[in-house]
This record gives structure tokens, C-alpha cells and sequence, in this order.
């Protein structure tokens, strides 16, 4: 099923994100991880565009695959295109299809600066012109609720946006975002836009100083003030940084989830148990929205 259909059916939509291993090795664990997860019953399980050179040789249609086939959940393969050439897209498309993957997250991808741009995509619409043209794919997209960090502003990468939906993207998921204001902006300016297809709101708990830190610093994200107080002091305990975000992302939801969002996607680092804890917290938040 495509995740446009999903939204059809039932919203708030409730899903989640995992990443494939860096070591075969461990690739062990995300079978127990998916375990736990597909018993949260999500919506549906992104799997992040894994290392290897391609779709084809690297792990993210394998995982995505297995997500489908043994748990029954609908998967997206996340699908990069700037240092690929549109043969190299077809057949990572093919591929995806073989293996009844039906629906794809659509970026461009981070410049390398070890490796040149193939130049045959150089912006996220072009790949999604490209797939609709060349399957039937359902394709969803990135955005940016304070707006990417190559964009001049933050309503120009909305007029970016839309040219996304325009060319095909039928659901958007957001980076991560700690101020739900932002977002509330942001649908606005979306609104405004004629932008009318679905969008998700991206949650990140914090449960690691530095792993936040860094992630705000790749994507621009900004950290509201109570945030920094939350970080500060409970950077050196390891337990209590991960009740207090744990707490911060759940609140942050419940508070999203009254405003009536489309749906929540939960980047969950892999771990399961920070899954576990947010979902059985909003449990009866999400079933009387959707009564």
C-alpha cells in the first residue's frame, strides 16, 4: 500500500525510522529491533539510503523488505539521487519493485566532497519527476520547518517544496524540529503555498548531548531554551538525560497530536526502547483522535 492511501484511511498517522547497520555484524540486531518496533503496530518503518554505492548493494532494501515481508508493516526505502545517473536510478527502482517495495522517501542526498555529482539530478524534484515518470512508485519527500540550510530563506524552500509536490510527492516528512511553534509556521506557510498533501511532523528525543548537538549543526534545527536547560543539566547522567527527553519528545507529540497534525515520524536512533516508552505514553492520545 502506498503511505498516500495510509492517510486516507486513519490519521494521525504514527510511524518510525531506523537506519541500516554500518557492520554486517550488526545487522543481527535490527532483526530484534524490528521485532520490537513492528509490535508498536506503526504505520509505517523508513529505512534511511544505507552506505555501499547503491540501493542494489547496500542494505536499505533488504531491511525494508524484511520489514514488509515478516512483519506485515509497510516499509519506504529512503532513495538519494546526486551522485547517481538516471540508469543507476532505474535500476535501484527495479530493484525496489522486485522485492515489492512500494513506496520511496525521495532526496538528493548529501554533497560529498570525495565524490563529484553525476549532475543528471541536482535537486530532490528532479528525482521525483524522474520515478513518476518511470514507475508507479508512491513517493513521499523531505522538508524543512525552518527551512534547509542551503536555502536563502525559508520561504523560497517552501517555493521549493511545492515544486516537490508538484512533481509528484504525495506526503512530506519533516526534519527534526524541538519548537512546535516552528512548525505550526510552517503548515501555514505550506497552506499558503497550495501545498495540500499530507506532512508529517519529525521528532527526534533527545537522549545524547552530543548526538543532538551534531544533528542540529548538520540540519539547522534550533534548540528553544528550556531544551539547552534540559541538556545542561543532565548531560552527565545517562538515565536521567533519557527520562527527560524522553519526556521533552512526548510532550512535544501530545502537544502536536491536540493541534491535530497529520501524522508523527519518530526517528528512533534504533532503539527500540525509545519507541516502546513515547508510544505507550501517547497510546490513548493517538486512539481518541482517532475515535
Amino acid at each position: 500500500m502506498q503511505v498516500a492511501q495510509i492517510f486516507k484511511q486513519k490519521k494521525p498517522v504514527v510511524s518510525f525510522e531506523i537506519f541500516p547497520p554500518k557492520r554486517d555484524e550488526a545487522l543481527k540486531s535490527i532483526d530484534e529491533t524490528l521485532g520490537i518496533l513492528t509490535e508498536l503496530k506503526p504505520d509505517f518503518i523508513s529505512v534511511t539510503f544505507g552506505a555501499g554505492g547503491s540501493v542494489t548493494n547496500s542494505k536499505t532494501v533488504e531491511i525494508a523488505s524484511k520489514i514488509k515481508k515478516n512483519f506485515g508493516i509497510e516499509a519506504v526505502a529512503h532513495l538519494t539521487c546526486l551522485n547517481y545517473s538516471k540508469d543507476e536510478i532505474i535500476e535501484m527502482v527495479n530493484n525496489l519493485k522486485a522485492n515489492d517495495i512500494d513506496n520511496i522517501l525521495a532526496l538528493r542526498g548529501d554533497h560529498n566532497p570525495n565524490l563529484a555529482p553525476k549532475n543528471d539530478f541536482m535537486h530532490a524534484s528532479d528525482l521525483i519527476t524522474f520515478v513518476k515518470q518511470h514507475s508507479d512508485l508512491g513517493i513521499s519527500a523531505a522538508c524543512y520547518p525552518e527551512g534547509h540550510p542551503e536555502a536563502p530563506s525559508l520561504s523560497e524552500d517552501v517555493i521549493n517544496l511545492k515544486r516537490k509536490v508538484d512533481a509528484g510527492a504525495q506526503h512530506l516528512v519533516s526534519q527534526l524540529f524541538f519548537d512546535n511553534d516552528i512548525f505550526y509556521r510552517f503548515i501555514e506557510l505550506c497552506k499558503v503555498a497550495g501545498i495540500n498533501v499530507p506532512i508529517e511532523a519529525g521528532i527526534m528525543p533527545v537522549i545524547n548531548k552530543a548526538q543532538i548537538e551534531r544533528m542540529v549543526g548538520l540540519c539547522g534545527a534550533s534548540l528553544p531554551d528550556n531544551l539547552k536547560r534540559m541538556l545542561d543539566k543532565f548531560a552527565d547522567n545517562k538515565e536521567a538525560l533519557f527520562d527527560a527527553g524522553i519526556a521533552f519528545a512526548t510532550n512535544q507529540i501530545i502537544d502536536l497530536l491536540a493541534a491535530g497534525v497529520d501524522g508523527i515520524h519518530i526517528y528512533t536512533m534504533n532503539n527500540p526502547k525509545v519507541a516502546m516508552k513515547i508510544c505507550d505514553s501517547i497510546k490513548n492520545v493517538i486512539a481518541s483522535n482517532r475515535a
